[in-house]
């Protein structure tokens, strides 16, 4: 039998629930479980800690090709559950990589917030949310922890635009920058990943 790899929840539905910490980590058996108990969480999927271990023995291309259809499959069961879509220009959905282990420990991978962002889909989040600022404070931030976490470019570098946008606009905190600020930003940001 085909080893499980793939467990989703959403819509008060989960293929897994809290005493499965061993095989989901800590955050993917509490969304389960919260989704069974009524808890509003958007829905999503998690990949079994046992998919970590088969890294290590088989490598990146076959794990790869092991969970491309369940994450496919999964990605798809989000869309429509969300009605959006992943990638869309109209109706972007947007997700978060959280990292889980079956117990809490220092060193886990960063979050990624907001992966589906690119520069056409910042413009319809922009126009939808009537905000532009926020869209590119979501999109500027998308790059950096995108940047740190997978690609290991250091958050000091940027830092150290950030802080040097603020003095050439004479400002002392990011929420001082105006939408062209951070539209300019997420621009710098790209040209240092």
């Amino acid at each position: 039998m085909e080893r499980k790899r793939v467990y989703t929840f959403g819509n008060g539905k989960a293929e897994g629930k809290a005493d499965m910490r061993n095989l989901l980590g800590g955050k993917g058996a509490n969304l389960a479980e919260m989704n069974l108990i009524g808890v509003p969480v958007p829905p999503g999927f998690t990949i079994t800690t046992e998919v970590c271990n088969e890294y290590f023995e088989k490598g990146k291309d076959d794990v790869v090709a092991l969970l491309k259809n369940d994450v496919e499959k999964s990605i798809a069961g989000v869309e429509e559950l969300m009605k959006s879509k992943f990638g869309d220009v109209e109706n972007p959905l947007l997700v978060s990589v959280r990292s889980g282990a079956r117990a809490s420990m220092p060193g886990m991978m960063d979050t990624i917030l907001n992966l589906g962002l690119n520069e056409e889909v910042v413009e319809v989040l922009a126009k939808k949310s009537g905000n532009p600022r926020w869209a590119w404070d979501c999109y500027r931030r998308f790059i950096q922890m995108f940047s740190d976490v997978v690609m290991e470019v250091g958050k000091k570098y940027f830092e150290e635009l950030i802080d040097k946008m603020k003095a050439e606009k004479g400002v002392k905190q990011d929420v001082e920058l105006t939408a062209e600020d951070l539209h300019d930003l997420a621009e710098q940001f790209k040209a240092e990943y």
